[in-house]
Order: structure tokens, then sequence, then C-alpha cells
């Protein structure tokens, strides 16, 4: 991907040492222009709505909305900003989420410095970048949801519809809910709850919401 210059950025966290910190790094490059600095998730979210910069570097754990709750506001609405998590926690769980959910970069802050610049240009050109010390992780992820596939083969046979409604059902909600969510009928869902199971080799009223809460991180 060719890069467009300049890169145009947002940095968001609650602490303002630390996000004058990641400024002043991304700043030293000149193909870098920082548009502006959020302290909550909320001014965040705000700010991406309406500006739309290329990059939008958003510490995990924020007041009003966390980082995750911007990334699935961002992708719900389509918006073209790209996402950056920096985080305290090398959690495998919150990564793989995080993967899910489509986020570009992933960096603990305890090497954000070293990482954020090679982090920014990355995501700029298309690409990802996760802290180098998360890559064992990262590794087994994919080892997992491999494991994962050839023990749920049917997992293949699903649309994109049925797969999105699966994930819906990881999170415990209801036919209604779903519905709402994807603007269909209940009766819609049913229906989709059902072909899922066949696809699943499934049978039981509580077996496909058993297996999504069980495999809620590989869905």
């Amino acid at each position: 991907m060719e890069q467009q210059l300049p890169i145009t950025i947002l940095i968001a966290d609650d602490h303002p040492m630390f996000r004058d910190g990641v400024k002043q790094a991304i700043s030293h490059d000149s193909q870098f222009v920082v548009l502006a600095a959020a302290s909550d998730g909320e001014e965040a979210l705000s700010f991406i709505k309406e500006h739309s910069p290329r990059i939008a570097v958003l510490d995990m754990n924020m007041p009003k909305m966390t980082g995750l709750q911007i990334l699935k506001s961002v992708k719900a609405l389509r918006l073209p900003t790209e996402i950056i998590f920096l985080t305290m926690f090398d959690d495998e769980e919150i990564l793989n989420e995080a993967m899910d959910l489509g986020v570009k970069g992933y960096i603990l802050k305890e090497s954000a410095a070293v990482d954020i610049v090679a982090a920014v240009r990355s995501v700029a050109l298309g690409g990802l970048y996760i802290s180098p010390s998360l890559t064992g992780k990262l590794v087994a992820r994919k080892e997992c949801l491999s494991t994962f596939a050839q023990k749920n083969p049917g997992l293949e046979q699903l649309t994109k519809t049925e797969r999105t409604i699966l994930r819906f059902i990881a999170e415990s909600k209801t036919s209604k809910e779903i519905a709402e969510k994807l603007f269909l009928s209940q009766k819609t869902i049913d229906n989709y709850r059902f072909k899922i199971s066949e696809k699943l080799n499934l049978s039981g009223s509580y077996s496909l919401l058993k297996f999504a809460l069980e495999n809620k991180a590989m869905l």
C-alpha cells in the first residue's frame, strides 16, 4: 500500500505524562501529525467521528469508554481510522478479542517508547504491528485456532451471518437481542440458530449456547 502523507494521528490516554511521552515520540518523525490528544474514551471516539484521523493510538483502559468499546464503534460505523492499542497487560484473552475485532496494532506500554513509531509506520502501510514480546502468544493463538478448526469442521460451513450470530450467542445475547442488532425478525434468528446447530452437529436446546460460551475466544 502506498503511504499517504502526512499520517494523521489521535492519541488517547488518561495519564497525561504517558500521553505526552507517546506524542513526543511520534512527533519526532516529520511524516506524522498528531491532530489531538484525548483523555478519555468518549472524547476519543467523538474526535474520530468528526476528523477521521488515519490512526488512533488508544489506551485499552480509559474512563467513559474502553479501547475495545471504541474499536467496536469504529467498526460498526465503518469509519476509516485504524486502531493501535496501548496496554499494561499481556493478557492473551484480551489480545485475541482485539485481533478478532480487527485491531491493527497492539503495544505493551512498557515498550511503547521503542515500538510506537514502528507500529504507526506499519499500520499506515496497511500492515499489523504487535509488540515483539507478544510473539509467543500470537503463535499459540494460531496453533489453538488451527486445532479448534480441525476439531470442529462444521465451522467452515457457517456463513458470515451465521458466524456473527454465533459470536452474539457467545455473549449470552437472546434471539430477540440479536434480532434487534441485525435488524431481522426473532423467528429468522431462531432459524439461523437451528441451521448453526445442524452444521456444528449439536443437538438439544442448550447445546449451542454451551458450545458458544465454552469456545468464545475461538469464535
